[in-house]
């Protein structure tokens, strides 16, 4: 909520087409992850189509809680974030999962002879109804309309509450996701070692493909690393409640595994400064 009260403050009397454009670039970002990462993982992993298209999926979708770290963190070292950088975490949650779905309904009916691929598929309205409902989703988006539409003056004292408490709150949301990473890690699949560099190269090369888009969009060098880190990230709250939903056989728990218990915990201690260091050597 917070996040998005700032995002919406800022875009306040500011919204343009070009807006759009550039909205429209992020979230094919999204869309495209899929397409490259399923047959990564079926032919390099040997993962089956439900895990394969499940993990593009998290790998395609964002991480909420990565973005609230990289907020902070160019907050800290004062790094130009423009307002429009929230929109991206709104843009980028939904369109790798759709992908994802899509992709593997269209093989399923494409090998109807496979059994290993014989399995029931959920309703696309459960699957929209499990996105679009997420909490996450609807404190963001609320908090960007709130701050659009009050501003930055009237919307003030609106913000000092969320604003103020923001790093302590994160903090202690770092703590309990911390926690619960350590929990997913206990039963790490060894056997299972191109999973787990997986979960740590893929980031990094996700995050250059951020880079590179928004330094062609000409972003300033903050909404850059917003940008890199978010595409970078995994999801671990809307892509599993999805993902559950609509392809019951998947291994929620392995997704989860290397979204939260590997690639999290990597993006918040090295990536983020990684792909500032990175970005820096651009800009």
């Amino acid at each position: 909520l917070t996040i998005g009260l700032k995002g919406g403050m800022a875009l306040h009397g500011a919204v343009h087409w070009s807006l759009v454009l550039e909205l429209l670039v992020v979230a094919s970002i999204g869309a495209v992850i899929p397409l490259l990462l399923i047959p990564a993982l079926r032919k390099l992993a040997g993962l089956n189509l439900a895990d394969s298209a499940s993990l593009a999926a998290h790998y395609g979708s964002v991480s909420a809680g990565t973005f609230a770290v990289v907020i902070a963190y160019a907050d800290t070292n004062s790094l130009d974030v423009g307002g429009q950088a929230t929109l991206y975490l709104v843009m980028l949650e939904l369109p790798a999962i759709l992908v994802a779905l899509a992709l593997y309904r269209r093989f399923i009916t494409s090998r109807t002879g496979d059994s290993d691929e014989q399995v029931e598929v959920g309703s696309s309205s459960a699957l929209w109804h499990e996105t679009l409902t997420n909490r996450g989703v609807i404190l963001l988006a609320g908090g960007v309309l709130i701050g659009w539409m009050y501003g930055p003056d009237q919307g003030a004292g609106v913000t000092e509450l969320f604003t103020g408490a923001f790093k302590a709150v994160l903090a202690l949301f770092l703590l309990e996701m911390g926690l619960t990473a350590a929990e997913t890690l206990r039963p790490v699949p060894w056997h299972q070692w191109r999973l787990l560099i997986f979960a740590l190269v893929t980031p990094m090369v996700l995050a250059l493909v951020g880079m590179s888009v928004g330094m062609a969009l000409g972003l300033p060098e903050g909404s850059v690393l917003v940008l890199s880190t978010l595409v970078a990230s995994a999801s671990y709250i809307a892509a599993p409640a999805a993902i559950r939903t609509a392809i019951p056989n998947a291994n929620i728990g392995l997704a989860m595994l290397l979204s939260l218990g590997i690639t999290f915990p990597f993006n918040v201690i090295v990536g983020i400064p990684l792909y500032h260091g990175v970005l820096g050597q651009f800009t």
